[in-house]
């Protein structure tokens, strides 16, 4: 309402004006009248504007660390450092029938890792229940092939019954599910063993490949310690050892494509008339897509992405910003930083700090050189004495005389 009643304001301004020239050439007349016109459009159908990705799946590509100079953290005087960690993920829409290349007709899109997990595991974990909720109740039929309607199921009894065991007596097993782990947690207490505190949370491995469960030293999960294994840190009740499973969050990265698409069941009505037509119900997107979608940095005009807010007037500043964000997502996936998020001068994930030192070959070539350029330039030194003093002596012999 409030950006019709601006546009409106503006529109009565131009027309009580005598000085503004009223031009339909106008660049700016005709930007002000798509907005108004979109607007308008949004107004008649009272609902917000959506594109249409139920055609689209989730195809996770990378995640990176990012460090940066955090004012808060270098006026904090127990702070150890100076840096914040952001954490990002790389993920592609690609349409279903090419998920596998997903080489044209994709967008690719930029989120924090945090809202990335959030949205994908709670997807994960309720399509994981579902599949046990059908298992139970469809796999102890004397037929487990149908249920009692006749419809084939949708789950293998042969392999679910034995998935969903597990599950439920993950706990008695000695595991514990590594996605309890997304949020920063202590996992160790400062003791009298003069031994710090640390923390667990995600991170991103295998070169941004791939998420697992990580050590850290504080309590924002920014400083890494990589010679620390999380599960040498846990343990039940009674103190027994305990383990991660990653059964969910290896599905959020293993190069498998999540259909944006929701599937709803199909229920069939006795009582229906059949000269009735049924009306035919347009796909709807998941939230998990859609969460993803709209909380997201998007790069798409680049790699010819049909549907997307393109056609949307009232997303012109998301158009001209689009070729930043397609170069902060080019230098994420790049190798301009390397796993701890700090930035790599060699264009690789490895860290620079690890890679600075200088091996013993290197340091006998370079004493080499150093001494070699030394003696070089004494024996310059020692031939240009040798004829300039030579010089003088062939003139003195002439007495100076001159031709």
């Amino acid at each position: 309402m409030k950006f019709l009643l601006a546009s409106a304001i503006i529109a009565a301004v131009q027309a009580a004006n005598p000085f503004i020239v009223k031009s339909k050439n106008s660049a700016k007349a005709a930007y002000t009248s798509k907005l108004v016109a979109g607007a308008r459009r949004l107004n008649d159908k009272e609902e917000e504007y959506e594109i249409d990705i139920s055609g689209y799946a989730v195809k996770f590509e990378k995640c990176q660390f990012v460090k940066y100079y955090d004012d808060e953290l270098a006026e904090d005087e127990e702070s150890t450092t100076v840096l914040s960690t952001k954490r990002f993920v790389i993920f592609r829409l690609c349409s279903d029938s090419n998920c596998g290349s997903c080489n044209y007709n994709y967008g690719e899109y930029m989120i924090d890792m945090d809202t990335y997990l959030e949205a994908t595991v709670k997807y994960l974990e309720e399509e994981q229940q579902e599949m046990c909720n059908q298992c139970d109740e469809n796999c102890q039929q004397d037929d487990e092939d149908e249920d009692n309607n006749g419809r084939r199921l949708e789950v293998d009894c042969d392999s679910c019954v034995e998935a969903c065991n597990k599950i439920e007596n993950m706990e008695e097993n000695g595991y514990v599910d590594a996605t309890e782990y997304l949020e920063c947690q202590q996992i160790y207490e400062a003791e009298d063993d003069g031994k710090a505190q640390l923390f667990a949370g995600p991170i991103c491995a295998s070169s941004g490949r791939t998420i697992k469960i990580g050590v850290f030293e504080d309590e924002n999960c920014s400083v890494l310690d990589n010679s620390k294994n999380i599960e040498d840190y846990l343990s039940d009740n009674d103190g027994g050892k305990v383990k991660l499973s990653h059964h969910i969050l290896r599905n959020v990265y293993n190069n498998t494509c999540i259909s944006c698409m929701e599937v709803e069941e199909e229920e069939e009505d006795e009582n229906e008339d059949e000269n009735n037509e049924e009306e035919e119900k347009e796909p709807e997107v998941t939230e998990m897509c859609q969460q993803l979608y709209e909380a997201s940095a998007k790069c798409e005009k680049s790699h010819g992405f049909d549907n997307s807010y393109k056609d949307y007037d009232a997303y012109d500043n998301q158009l001209m910003q689009e070729e930043v964000v397609c170069d902060m997502i080019t230098s994420l996936t790049g190798g301009t930083y390397d796993e701890t998020g700090e930035i790599s001068l060699y264009g690789s994930s490895k860290t620079t700090r690890a890679t600075s030192g200088t091996t013993g070959g290197q340091k006998f070539a370079l004493t080499f050189f150093i001494l070699g350029s030394v003696g070089l330039a004494a024996y310059a030194a020692m031939l240009h004495s040798k004829l300039t003093k030579g010089g003088r002596g062939g003139l003195s012999a002439q007495g100076g005389a001159m031709a």
